[in-house]
């Protein structure tokens, strides 16, 4: 009598009613718990069809081929085979994969090794590119062309700057904070007074005249506008052909603003076109006007920055530096030109000369600089940072880190640098330096969102601009 599931006798035998067949009781509840059925006829069974049959309990005997030396030898040999054919077949693999991985170790070499080589002669192509002698067209109409050099400034010109230079340096030192320029107190009452409607879509920066009521835009669809704020409405468009705006300067009554296909524009106040430069192989990132206002300065990707002679409107000289250009001003004397890099460094140059005066190292990409008319101190901002870093130029180190609290996008001194305007998509605030206590506090923090920000006239107001293309004006009621 034996089990139809196990082939062995059973030790508690049970027997189907419907079939008749023999089942170790613990297999066949076991099966009939998982298939409700008859394993040998596969009819519908359950545990009450089973009938429990009476038999003597024995004891099992060992299987017949291991009661004896040889039989338990021949096992053990054939054991003893199969092991050392699975050996043999693990080598084999080992082998295999020892060598598929030489192979694609091999490959990942090779390919890191065509990469570099590749990426190299893309920096050289691009170093090359960049180093191209350039032609820019002078006064629009005129025919006239003038080659771009590394060379320093014309005699002039450099004079000019040492004149600047010397005159606002030694009435720095004498300058006092006119009696009619805003407070803290004055600060801390600013409220929106107006905003535009959305006028150009991608919107990098602003620019407001002396007068303080006409302020450039210029958005990503290569149009520049001129918003009256008193008005509040546009009075004028420019057309800067293909390229978005990418920031905005006032020259005298005229409008300067520069594009992503690397082309400066100047305008006069009735919108006829005065001049265009093409300097740069590439997008220019930002402008600076000398405190002169006889130079104007651009930055672009191409790792440059031109000056130009706004006398004549021609270009002046081009410095090529090591990394694309983000950022740009000018020292409040003249003698200094600040350039900030996409590697994160700002790079201090001599004006005259063209050299690198110092270099700066803050922790990411420039995105906004602004010197303080204290002559010894220029204002960073970092992309993508919450902080502004205060850097001083007689210790060549940063003497102050102010955690605002969300993104900055600008950064704006006033005229007696006691003042600094934050501008970021979260909020626009205002820290204040007190050099009597020399403490820093924040009498202004508002929820209005900017990507540049200006003061007006006797910082009585700020303009601010967003992403989308609103100006804001706050100010006391």
């Amino acid at each position: 009598m034996l089990c139809a599931i196990s082939g062995e006798a059973p030790q508690v035998p049970v027997a189907s009613r419907k079939s008749g067949n023999v089942f170790e009781k613990r297999l066949i509840e076991a099966y009939i718990a998982d298939n409700g059925k008859d394993p040998v006829t596969g009819e519908e069974l359950t545990a009450d069809d089973l009938v429990d049959l009476k038999s003597a309990r024995v004891v099992r005997p060992r299987p017949p081929t291991l009661t004896s030396i040889p039989s338990l030898l021949s096992v053990f040999q054939n054991e003893w085979d199969a092991l050392a054919l699975e050996t043999y077949s693990l080598r084999q693999q080992l082998a295999q994969i020892r060598q598929e991985l030489s192979t694609a170790l091999y490959q990942h070499d090779a390919a890191v090794r065509v990469i570099a080589r590749l990426t190299r002669e893309r920096d050289e192509a691009r170093e090359a590119l960049s180093k191209v002698t350039i032609n820019a067209g002078g006064a629009v109409g005129s025919g006239d062309e003038m080659q771009i050099d590394n060379h320093g400034l014309p005699e002039a010109i450099a004079a000019k700057v040492d004149s600047t230079q010397a005159k606002l340096s030694k009435s720095r030192r004498k300058r006092t904070v006119p009696q009619d320029w805003a407070n803290p107190e004055v600060i801390q009452s600013f409220v929106l007074k107006g905003s535009s409607e959305a006028l150009y879509p991608g919107v990098k920066s602003i620019a407001i005249d002396a007068s303080g009521d006409l302020a450039i835009i210029g958005g990503i669809d290569g149009i520049a506008g001129l918003y009256s704020v008193s008005q509040k409405k546009l009075v004028r468009a420019l057309n800067g052909g293909s390229g978005a705006i990418t920031d905005t300067k006032w020259w005298g009554s005229h409008a300067v603003f520069a594009t992503a296909s690397g082309v400066i524009k100047i305008f006069d106040i009735s919108g006829v076109e005065v001049a265009s430069f093409s300097s740069h192989a590439g997008g220019i990132t930002a402008l600076a006007l000398h405190p002169s206002g006889e130079i104007l300065a651009s930055v672009g990707v191409d790792k440059s920055y031109v000056l130009y002679d706004l006398s004549s409107l021609k270009p002046m000289s081009q410095i090529f530096t090591n990394s694309g250009l983000t950022a740009a001003s000018f020292h409040p004397d003249g003698h200094l030109f600040a350039a900030g890099g996409e590697d994160g460094k700002i790079k201090i140059f001599n004006v005259n000369a063209g050299t690198n005066a110092a270099d700066f190292d803050t922790t990411g990409p420039i995105q906004s600089l602004s010197f303080s008319e204290n002559g010894t101190w220029l204002a960073v901002a970092a992309k993508g940072q919450t902080s502004v870093s205060i850097w001083d130029l007689r210790r060549t180190a940063q003497t102050k880190l102010l955690e605002v609290g969300s993104q900055v996008d600008d950064v704006e001194w006033d005229y007696t640098g006691q003042f600094l305007a934050v501008a970021g998509p979260s909020g626009i605030s205002v820290q204040q330096y007190t050099k009597s206590t020399k403490e820093w506090s924040e009498p202004l923090r508002t929820a209005i969102s900017g990507v540049a920000i200006q003061w007006g006239p006797r910082a009585q107001s700020l303009i601010s601009v967003g992403a989308d293309g609103v100006i804001s004006v706050s100010g006391t009621q």
